[in-house]
């Protein structure tokens, strides 16, 4: 266990990301103490707090509040009272068990979450985290070179209804803080690469997303009732494990995006059409 250089102590839980963070006084935190907190986040990107008694609701939209402003959730449900507190209830069907990065079919998707799990089963229900910035470090530099011209489209379509969100976003995200590139593509929302063909779209996302998922860039947490997570929605995916039986509930706050930058795409959408008008110009040249 490390000293973060404040009254925190540090204890990183994988190799590839995370540290749990012991002795943060929520509810009565300090602008140095948040200001550590996010230098934290940057350097690790999923922090657990696991010594936290259950927050009041005020304190955990106030501790959110810090980071920016809160999302109010179009669809999931809330606690009563408390518009900007999303209540993740397995009874009610709240089971991520895809591998995804929160709504990247927005135009600017989230900075960052908050999740304390309230009650869990004995067993089971851990959530896992994976490092984007990995995953893009794990490509070779010619592919690095072609992911970097390229956009995906994100696209949602909420069940039972006509909601339908769809945004295009840079194949390669550069954080804003820290300036590193990471992956920005997920299995849940990520529907195509339009500068491809459908098969070659299809294939390369495919891969991808194994990269994005893979072990060695993974870390898992197990909860306890009153522990914390807060992670860096901008370079990280998060899957949460459908393995137990039992109630698993917990409540989150969400804190509003920015824009994902990239480098501009290269080369402009492909279509049937313009394909075909290559291949008779080259036939015509010949």
């Amino acid at each position: 266990m490390t000293n973060s250089g404040s009254r925190f102590q540090v204890r990183p839980v994988s190799g590839a990301l995370g540290a749990e963070v012991f002795g943060v006084p929520f509810g009565r935190l300090t602008e140095a103490d948040l200001a550590t907190v996010r230098e934290l986040l940057l350097d690790h990107l999923v922090l657990f707090f696991p010594d936290v008694a259950e927050l009041e609701p005020e304190a955990h939209k106030e501790f959110g509040r810090w980071f920016g402003k809160l999302e109010v959730h179009p669809f999931l449900p809330k606690l009563p009272g408390h518009d900007e507190l999303v209540v993740l209830d397995s009874e009610q069907g709240a089971k991520a068990d895809v591998w995804h990065t929160d709504v990247t079919f927005s135009a600017s998707p989230p900075v960052a979450s908050v999740l304390q799990i309230v009650q869990c089963p004995p067993a089971g229900g851990d959530t896992m985290w994976s490092n984007q910035y990995l995953a893009y470090e794990a490509v070779s530099a010619p592919l690095r070179d072609l992911l970097d011209g390229l956009t995906a489209v994100h696209v949602f379509e909420h069940p039972g209804t006509s909601y339908r969100a769809e945004a295009e976003h840079p194949v390669v995200r550069t954080h804003p803080e820290t300036g590193r590139r990471s992956l920005y593509v997920n299995r849940l929302f990520t529907r195509r690469i339009p500068q491809l063909t459908p098969v070659e779209s299809e294939l390369l996302l495919r891969h991808l997303f194994d990269l994005s998922e893979s072990p060695q860039r993974v870390c898992r947490f197990r909860w306890q009732p009153g522990a914390i997570a807060m992670w860096d929605n901008r370079a990280t995916q998060h899957y949460a494990v459908n393995d137990y039986v039992g109630r698993r509930v917990g409540r989150r706050v969400t804190i509003l995006g920015d824009k994902p930058e990239g480098e501009a795409p290269r080369w402009g959408a492909w279509t049937a059409e313009t394909a075909g008008n290559g291949v008779r110009d080259t036939m015509a040249r010949a």
